[in-house]
């Protein structure tokens, strides 16, 4: 009778604890993935994921935690059910170099080439070789589209426009001015905070034009702290770093200008939302010095010789000194100091 009076509360608990437990799986399945986890359910590389999230064609939200952005549940469904996955995710994402641009357009790779400089064709993104040679890729996708406009028939045969044979003769490159147009977009539509959108901004501008900008110190480190993540993760002053640095600052003069007047803006709003973080500032304490306090300065002697009557003691040091006022204060501490004679 004992044991089956204490079986049966155990039987009881351990059906209580079954009953608890199917709740927590569907909370853990509901919650945003790591963007590593996402790529491997969606079969995409690391790559083509990012570029995937670059492009809008995956939703992402905003981490808790406050790390990079991750991908919910949801999300990864409803990517699940398109018609044609995952070939068809896998081709709105694919980037070409301009060998395989070129073939696409069934034009040369030296036309190809002049209409990406002159901007007719936007790079979606770039990449460093062996040879530290900058490869531009562009999206496949929007080669088809263009090759299938009726209105760029023109630009593939014959002889280009006057506009842009201009351009070309003047050393025109406009590739890395319109891939930062385009990552500037992406980085703002991931952006939510004001100060993360202004952080955006900044990163494109050199330090000069962000320190006349934003002249407070601890504003510009903040903006240094929540800027977007670098591109390479090569050493600081590596020749890598150099190029990329290069190609991701503003040099047009009409760029320059829209970024810092979305930079004065976005501050301003960012200021109103909040201000950004200080660090305590440390106390401010005296420290004792070895001269003595100056004394006060004395008035000036009448013109009958009233004032040596008034202050005997300045007269008499005048006299000491053949007539020359000895110095005080801080003037006289200073001369101890260096071991000149006071006269």
């Amino acid at each position: 009778m004992t044991g089956d009076t204490q079986t049966i509360p155990q039987r009881a608990s351990t059906t209580s604890t079954e009953a608890a437990a199917p709740p927590t799986v569907p909370a853990a399945r509901s919650a945003p993935l790591a963007r590593s986890r996402a790529a491997r359910e969606l079969g995409l590389k690391r790559g083509e994921f990012e570029l995937a999230v670059m492009l809008g064609r995956v939703r992402t939200v905003a981490d808790p935690a406050g790390a990079r952005r991750r991908v919910s549940r949801a999300e990864i469904d409803r990517l699940r059910e398109t018609p044609g996955f995952p070939e068809s995710l896998r081709e709105s994402v694919k980037a070409v170099g301009t060998a395989e641009g070129a073939a696409l357009l069934d034009i040369t790779q030296a036309r190809f080439t002049r209409l990406a400089r002159t901007g007719v064709l936007t790079p979606v993104k770039f990449y460093l070789n062996r040879y530290r040679a900058v490869v531009w890729l562009y999206l496949a996708e929007e080669l088809h589209e263009f090759a299938a406009c009726e209105a760029n028939a023109p630009l593939f045969t014959g002889r280009a426009p006057d506009t842009m044979r201009a351009q070309l003769a003047s050393g025109v490159d406009l590739r890395a001015r319109n891939w930062r147009h385009r990552q500037v977009g992406f980085l703002l539509r991931q952006s939510e905070d004001p100060w993360e959108r202004v952080a955006v901004t900044a990163s494109f501008l050199d330090p000069m034009s962000l320190a006349q900008l934003v002249r407070d110190p601890y504003e510009r480190a903040y903006l240094h702290r929540i800027r977007p993540q670098p591109l390479t993760q090569a050493a600081p002053e590596s020749p890598t770093t150099h190029i990329v640095e290069r190609i991701t600052t503003a040099d047009d003069p009409d760029e320059i200008c829209w970024l810092r007047a979305n930079l004065s803006l976005g501050l301003a709003e960012a200021r109103r939302h909040r201000p950004a973080p200080r660090p305590g500032r440390p106390p401010i304490t005296a420290t004792a010095r070895p001269h003595r306090a100056p004394e006060p300065p004395p008035a000036p002697a009448a013109a009958d010789g009233s004032g040596a009557a008034q202050f005997p003691a300045a007269a008499s040091r005048a006299r000491d000194t053949g007539g020359k006022e000895e110095p005080r204060g801080l003037l006289r501490w200073l001369r101890r100091r260096r071991g000149r004679p006071e006269d």
